[in-house]
């Protein structure tokens, strides 16, 4: 119809719709002649919308109303038929949520089996038998241990293999400070363990050589930094809030994981701020990774025997930081200078002027000197702490260990060792 009218009165006319007025006739002002300067007394309700004028007839008026009329009746027979399921579905309503609940089980069930047995990159039948033993069912005690585990879904987001790493935390250690350069993957480290520790608590077998765990009652976190705009809240704010719910709510049973806390703030408030909350968190007995590059807190380890210092070291490959190992080290002149060297290298990727990048490690040198010098250690304190891990561990082998007598004796002369 409106192609119509555009024919006969010689009009590049087009149609359109909205939800108030339905459908009706636009015509563009620009380049176009109208006769007598006016638009045909065939066109009612004229209206100008910027470079448009909107407008309708009386036969679209009508067809308008046969729309909204079989509108009507499609939605009146739409309701008929749904009022009737209603009716012959309400006494069978039991089973279909018992279906609804089978269903949605086996789905999670069949994700799980299919994400620790089929990979993505090879969908052949031998290889999908081999990648069975690549997962492997966690245990629970009273130890977070995990030999070889690897990131759950960074595999498929990334289309590579992970680094793997080792993870130990027990009653007798069960604070860690993790330190390393940026981009060495902390941050990712402390994901996957959380991540590990929610899989394993509803049933599903883990990326992992070895893998057990206690039960956590609940799991803590403290990572991003970002401002809040919905609470008009910036960065020091929102870390201040998500700590505080931590402490308030945190129990002997919990798992807490905490990046890099106090980066909202300067540097002295926040190793002040972090130095506080390690040992308010120390009072209890919750499993706690927390990450940082405050190397001041390292010295906790000399001050409290249940607090290991943990450092991921780096290795540069074609202007590309690899992760190499996530280990076990007490803070030396070595690591701590490799974390702020790991910075500095990728600084000097962006092409900063080579005597800035030379004085900044002459400076990060002497600095980290200092700082070993006054966190060292006496042989006293350092002689009590070996005597506290060799107890906890002890205790740990007679409550969880499954070795036979020879393997045992193998571990006990270690420890002797």
């Amino acid at each position: 119809m409106v192609t119509q009218l555009g024919e006969k009165f010689e009009l590049p006319l087009r149609t359109s719709l909205s939800t108030a007025r339905g459908f009706f006739i636009q015509v563009k002002t620009d380049g176009v002649v109208l006769p007598d300067g006016q638009l045909p007394s065939d066109f009612m309700k004229v209206t100008k919308c910027r470079n448009n004028y909107n407008f309708i007839t009386a036969d679209m008026i009508k067809m308008n109303d046969r729309c909204e009329e079989a509108l009507s009746e499609v939605f009146h027979m739409s309701y008929v038929v749904v009022c009737q399921l209603f009716s012959s579905s309400h006494e069978h309503v039991h089973c279909l949520y018992k279906l609804s609940d089978a269903v949605s089980m086996l789905d999670m069930l069949l994700s799980l089996a299919n994400a620790c047995t089929v990979s993505d990159n090879d969908k052949q039948t031998e290889l999908r038998i081999m990648l069975v033993f690549t997962a492997v069912r966690p245990e629970f005690i009273d130890t977070l241990a995990i030999k070889q585990g690897k990131h759950p879904i960074l595999e498929r987001i990334s289309g590579q293999q992970p680094m793997s790493n080792s993870s130990y935390i027990s009653k007798g250690s069960n604070f860690i400070l993790i330190t390393g350069p940026n981009m060495s993957g902390k941050s990712t480290y402390l994901k996957q363990v959380a991540l590990c520790q929610v899989m394993a608590q509803i049933g599903s077998f883990l990326p992992a050589e070895y893998a057990s765990f206690r039960i956590a009652d609940q799991i803590f976190t403290r990572i991003g930094v970002d401002d809040d705009f919905e609470t008009n809240s910036l960065t020091f704010m929102v870390e201040m809030k998500e700590i505080s719910y931590i402490i308030h709510n945190a129990s002997d049973r919990s798992l807490i994981i905490i990046d890099e806390l106090g980066r909202g703030t300067s540097a002295e408030e926040g190793i002040g701020i972090c130095h506080a909350v390690c040992e308010f968190l120390l009072n209890f007995r919750a499993f706690t990774l927390f990450a940082m590059h405050f190397l001041e807190l390292c010295q906790l380890e000399a001050l409290y025997p249940n607090v290991e210092n943990h450092h991921i070291g780096v290795t540069l490959r074609d202007s590309i930081y690899l992760c190499t190992a996530f280990i076990y080290v007490p803070l030396s002149v070595s690591n701590s200078v490799t974390s702020f060297y790991g910075r500095l290298r990728a600084a000097e990727i962006t092409s900063l002027p080579p005597s800035i990048i030379q004085e900044a490690k002459e400076i990060t040198s002497q600095i980290n000197k200092q700082l070993w010098e006054k966190q060292q250690s006496d042989p006293e304190a350092l002689k009590h702490r070996a005597v506290y891990h060799l107890a906890t561990r002890l205790l740990q082998a007679a409550k969880n260990s499954r070795l036979d007598p020879s393997s045992l004796r193998i571990y006990l002369k270690g420890f002797k060792k």
